[in-house]
């Protein structure tokens, strides 16, 4: 570990992507503690220690929306919008051609539309939440239009802001910009969850301590074998004759990861359930709220969410056929099976297979926290069992380790 670390310390081009990343999680976390005026805080945060959809995006934001920051919306509208669009490809042939048959050019044109769609979307949640709050008479006073108005465009401008902060980690520094900020929200919250903890230290529970230090030692050591798993199916390549040289003839394998999706379907599946929660908070359905804090109804919804969205973002985002098609083009075929559309059904038949192992997976330990708080009736030992932030944590260090590895195999390379 130490001589890696002195290797991303010689590599000046590796060391200045990092520092930059360092660079804006500092600004993202001095933004989080910007409050937009004229809310009751202390208020809010026992409102959202209290509503599991409030606290889940308080743990997206980390805390931003319990002190009522200007990026209190964090990069939800923009996730909410991808997700909008990324489901339109299953409707509208013209997204799907965008968005897996025009290449790279194609993927910009639809990252650009997720951008335009995200500031309509931050601005009608940001109104959701303000009006959320005022009748929960979190809002001091009465709100007069003109205040209501500027505080709706400082949110979504704050949104907007995180959005660009996390194109520009892609960008210019290591790793996925979006799953960065969400981790870096996550990692920020820890102290303040292990001071709570502390804080409600009792000798009686010393059992409980031990036990949930255990499960969440069990939970990460899960989490980076079905990570790191994968289905190699074997790839064979024909021997070809170019003037007087003999080409190709190697075999390889094509992996097919467990977890191909990573930690996008729980994301996806939150972004959905806080939907029909924030709407009953806001018309005051009784009803719908009632179902919804129901916590066995909760999970079995959030589990199916996760399992279809595994499935569903996997079909966006992999696609057999092409990769059949380029297997074809450059000689390459998987024994035994014919090349073309026989390849592409077989790793469509792999593939779905594979995938039911990844997506109970995820649901398992989405769900998990749920299940030990009912089974035990505790809950501040939620953050240490993890769950989806335990998920989201170790998916995306593992990802990013990943990459500062391919980057410093590249300048091994180069030297």
């Amino acid at each position: 570990m130490f001589g890696k670390l002195g290797e991303i310390i010689k590599a000046k081009e590796l060391r200045n992507k990092i520092l930059f990343v360092l660079l804006i999680f500092l600004i993202f976390r001095v933004m989080a503690n910007i409050p937009v005026p004229g809310i009751n805080i202390s208020a809010l945060q026992t409102l959202s220690g209290s509503n599991q959809y409030l606290g889940l995006l308080n743990l997206f934001t980390g805390g931003a929306l319990d002190k009522f920051s200007i990026v209190m919306l964090g990069l939800g509208p923009y996730i909410t919008a991808t997700i909008i669009l990324q489901l339109l490809t299953l409707i509208f042939p013209q997204f799907e051609k965008l968005y897996k048959e025009e290449g790279e050019q194609g993927r910009q044109k639809f990252n650009q539309y997720c951008r335009i769609a995200a500031a309509p979307l931050a601005i009608l949640q940001g109104y959701a939440m303000l009006a959320l709050f005022k009748g929960q008479g979190l809002i001091s006073g009465d709100l007069p239009m003109i205040t209501m108005i500027v505080s709706i465009l400082i949110i979504t401008a704050g949104s907007m802001i995180m959005m660009w902060l996390g194109e520009l980690i892609s960008e210019k520094g290591i790793g996925n910009g979006v799953s960065l900020l969400i981790f870096a929200g996550i990692v920020a919250d820890l102290p303040n969850n292990v001071r709570m903890l502390a804080l409600s230290f009792q000798q009686t529970q010393i059992l409980y301590y031990v036990l949930f230090f255990l499960i969440s030692l069990l939970v990460i050591a899960i989490v980076v074998f079905v990570n790191e798993g994968r289905r190699n199916i074997p790839v064979s390549y024909a021997k070809r004759v170019r003037g007087n040289k003999l080409y190709g003839g190697a075999s390889t394998y094509l992996p097919l990861n467990i977890n191909p999706a990573g930690v996008i379907p729980i994301i996806f599946a939150i972004s959905i359930l806080m939907i029909p929660g924030l709407i009953a908070q806001f018309f005051h359905i009784a009803f719908l709220n009632t179902i919804l804090q129901n916590q066995l109804i909760y999970g079995i919804l959030y589990f199916l969410l996760v399992f279809i969205f595994t499935f569903f973002y996997t079909a966006v985002t992999f696609d057999p056929k092409n990769i059949a098609t380029n297997l074809q083009k450059s000689g390459g075929f998987v024994p035994g099976i014919r090349p073309g559309e026989a390849t592409a059904d077989f790793l469509h038949s792999i593939l779905n297979r594979v995938l039911v192992i990844g997506a109970t997976f995820l649901g398992v330990i989405a769900v998990l926290p749920s299940v030990i708080q009912g089974v035990t009736g505790v809950k501040q030992f939620q953050f240490l069992i993890g769950g989806t932030a335990l998920l989201i944590l170790v998916s995306v260090a593992l990802e990013t380790m990943k990459q500062i590895d391919a980057q410093l195999e590249m300048m091994h390379y180069e030297i």
